[in-house]
């Protein structure tokens, strides 16, 4: 009750989420203290809530059951398909479009999910961005970046995997306010941002946030490798959009020898920045980035798995 009070929800009865993905971490916090959340999943083509909690069935990975009237099924490629009489007739002036997303009466949603045997629908991701892991289970990299952003000690996350990766790696950037008050209370002196990311009891920190973030997931979509980075991504570099999303295609390009080096088995990479300092002037220097695994081990390529393992939740 104090925690509410402070959240100004003592008097809610009931919460509803929807739109972006809620990870189960943060949707178990508000649960422990007290708050009645929970799912509701939909799009503007079928007038809102099509998908939804309802009291006493409530699970933190998924985003509930259709509502009276809607019919929901999984097509064979993953995407979440819906049907019922909320469904829009087309959009404006725009057949492409409304052939695209229309066929047959359901609605095309480009969502990729599943459905669990009671009937409860998992969504897993925009259906572009989902990756599948070498083992054949898919997953969302937001859902897996926002569980490491869960730690109070990470500020950004950008995980990477699929295609021909052989398992999935993550870059990781600290959040400098709260590690550096931890470090300050641990008696750990550091100068910069690089110098702090760098040190082993932070990389120890970090290690430790990242076995938390892989105790719940799929053995073939568990973080393997991770790199701290030098710096914090930053919109103004279009590392990130202004809604703080990650902007993979700039990062893939900017830090493609990080990334490279996550894959090649090695212990550290070696980057070169440009410092800005105090009075304006810039300097290049030679930066060594640790490459560490959670469990402090070498990655095992994981075991291939017939049946496809679904990772997340969407809003």
């Amino acid at each position: 009750r104090p925690v509410r009070n402070q959240l100004g929800l003592v008097r809610l009865r009931r919460a509803y989420t929807g739109g972006a993905p809620l990870g189960p971490d943060v949707f178990r916090f508000f649960h422990a203290v007290g708050v009645n959340l929970k799912q509701i999943y939909g799009q503007t083509e079928i007038c809102g809530i099509a998908v939804m909690h309802l009291d006493g069935d409530i699970r933190f990975n998924t985003v509930g059951l259709p509502i009276p009237g809607t019919e929901l099924r999984i097509d064979d490629g993953g995407e979440i398909l819906l049907r019922s009489p909320a469904v829009f007739s087309g959009f404006y002036r725009n057949e492409e479009a409304t052939a695209e997303s229309l066929r047959d009466g359901w609605l095309y949603t480009g969502d990729a999910g599943y459905v669990e045997e009671d009937g409860h629908l998992v969504v897993i991701d925009r259906a572009r961005d989902v990756m599948k892991a070498e083992d054949g289970s898919l997953f969302s990299p937001a859902f897996i970046e926002n569980k490491l952003k869960f730690s109070q000690y990470v500020q950004e996350a950008v995980v990477f995997g699929g295609g021909d990766h052989p398992y999935v790696t993550a870059m990781i950037s600290i959040d400098m306010e709260t590690v550096g008050t931890w470090a300050e209370r641990e008696h750990i002196s550091y100068t910069t941002y690089t110098d702090l990311a760098q040190k082993p009891e932070v990389y120890e920190l970090i290690r430790q946030a990242v076995a938390r973030a892989n105790a719940d997931l799929p053995e073939g979509v568990r973080i393997r490798r991770f790199v701290l980075l030098h710096k914090q991504l930053d919109a103004d570099d279009e590392e990130l959009t202004r809604t703080r999303k990650v902007r993979r295609r700039t990062i893939n390009e900017r830090y493609g020898r990080i990334v490279d080096a996550l894959y090649a088995g090695a212990d550290a990479v070696t980057i070169t920045s440009l410092v800005t300092y105090q009075d304006g002037s810039q300097a290049r220097r030679e930066i060594e980035l640790r490459i560490e695994s959670p469990d402090g081990a070498d990655p095992e390529r994981p075991r291939r798995r017939r049946q496809l393992a679904g990772v997340g939740g969407r809003a």
